[in-house]
């Protein structure tokens, strides 16, 4: 829609927390669990947040945008509630805050970070978030296996590859543990956190 693309530039003005772009984003994470996201509409997703599709376009110029926006603002609460796990000293219990963390956000907000991760490789902007994010998650599994003695350089067997390796890994076995039930995610996050203990050398 041509004539509305004026509204995205009015969106960057708008105050942070403002409570209409909140129940829109709260609107379209309801609307991805009952629906999905080629299901769900532009009309929707305004009829959910009580306002007019116009009110909507002065906020987001499409759904692709609406789902853009909540993803950034889930992966900004993943990163704001983990990002301790690399200033933790001790490697032992920075994983296991790491993966209690991670564990409770899954249950949170499962759906937008599958979504995410199915739309990453079509949809750019969710790509290059999703892609960001996994790069400070990369940075913080870096810096626990240096504290717990692996070696930094670029080899495969030293720390920066490692951590790269563990991270999308926990990502691929949240990704389908979630599908399934808490109790799922949460055996699932055992497992990671024995594979990273276990690379850490902390399992003695």
């Amino acid at each position: 829609m041509p004539g509305h693309h004026p509204a995205r530039s009015r969106r960057s003005t708008e105050r942070k927390g403002d409570l209409r772009e909140r129940t829109i984003l709260d609107t379209c994470e309801t609307l991805l669990a009952h629906k999905g996201y080629n299901a769900m509409t532009v009309g929707d997703i305004a009829q959910g947040a009580g306002i007019t599709r116009g009110a909507l376009y002065f906020y987001f110029g499409s759904k692709q945008e609406v789902v853009v926006a909540l993803v950034a603002r889930t992966v900004e609460h993943l990163w704001e509630r983990s990002r301790t796990t690399a200033q933790t000293d001790e490697p032992r219990q920075a994983i296991t805050e790491a993966m209690r963390r991670t564990v409770d956000l899954w249950n949170e907000h499962g759906l937008v970070m599958r979504t995410a991760i199915d739309l990453s490789l079509t949809v750019p902007e969710i790509g290059e978030l999703w892609s960001h994010t996994a790069d400070l998650f990369i940075a913080a599994i870096t810096a626990v296996l240096e504290r717990a003695g692996i070696q930094a350089g670029t080899e495969p067997e030293q720390a920066p590859a490692m951590a790269r390796a563990l991270c999308w890994m926990i990502e691929r076995t949240f990704y389908h543990a979630s599908q399934e039930s808490r109790e799922a995610l949460q055996a699932a996050s055992a497992t990671c956190e024995h594979i990273w203990l276990t690379s850490a050398g902390l399992t003695a």
